[in-house]
């Protein structure tokens, strides 16, 4: 499916993919409004969420990685730098495997690369959380004028045990392009995986954010976007300050 997609600036592509039960508006703000003056600034709503209504999602990031594709061919571009976070992150490592020859550099925030060993602890609370939010009519309202119905399919399919990607966050061996993994140094479950991360995978940089947890981007906006643009600085023409 083509995804609803807003897109700022001029310059060399770069696509930032939003948390969940966010949109490609309502998240990636500072970025948006730092990045712009260099770069043509892509953003998408993911299947699910915000104007990219969809009630199939049960095999959601691999059909993530494909709207995507198909959405970024529907705009006439052929690659473009790659920039996720959580979901967003997931969905973007997802695209990177299958279709590197349209990824110029990736950034990773907000990803386990390892499994937790108290996974199913973490999931529970995780899960309770979720329904928490399903019980708020404020909250549901919000949610509903926003992304309309399928966000609650989204959030029901988190509740396996098993819905995390492991296996593919786990193995980022293979990946041919520069890639930055940016992880909050107060999140000890994704900083772990990460570190290790560039001795498997020379392609591979870490950048560890002080005073941040999951949320790296938004937690320090200010922080972030001077590493990723340091990043991008050193693989593209265009940029911020350029």
């Amino acid at each position: 499916m083509l995804l609803h997609t807003s897109v700022f600036g001029d310059g060399e592509p770069i696509v930032f993919l939003h948390t969940g039960l966010q949109t490609g508006m309502t998240d990636f703000e500072e970025q948006r409004e730092y990045f712009q003056s260099g770069f043509k600034v892509i953003l998408p709503d993911l299947r699910g969420h915000g104007k990219s209504t969809s009630q199939e999602l049960s095999n959601y990031y691999e059909d993530s990685a494909a709207d995507l594709k198909d959405t970024l061919e529907h705009l006439g571009v052929e690659s473009a730098h790659l920039v996720g976070c959580s979901i967003g992150a997931l969905v973007g490592l997802f695209f990177a495997k299958r279709f590197p020859e349209k990824v110029k550099t990736l950034t990773l925030s907000g990803m386990m690369a390892e499994k937790p060993a108290n996974w199913s602890e973490i999931h529970r609370n995780m899960v309770e959380q979720q329904n928490s939010l399903l019980e708020n009519d404020q909250i549901t309202a919000y949610f509903d004028q926003l992304h309309g119905g399928g966000w609650r399919e989204f959030i029901n399919l988190s509740e396996e045990i098993d819905s995390y990607p492991f296996g593919e966050t786990a193995d980022l061996s293979g990946l041919e392009m520069p890639t930055l993994i940016m992880v909050g140094e107060e999140n000890a479950n994704e900083t772990k995986g990460a570190i290790i991360a560039p001795l498997l995978n020379k392609q591979i940089h870490v950048s560890v954010i002080p005073f941040a947890e999951h949320l790296v981007h938004s937690e320090q906006p200010e922080v972030y976007n001077q590493i990723l643009n340091g990043f991008l600085g050193k693989y593209s023409v265009f940029g911020v300050g350029n």
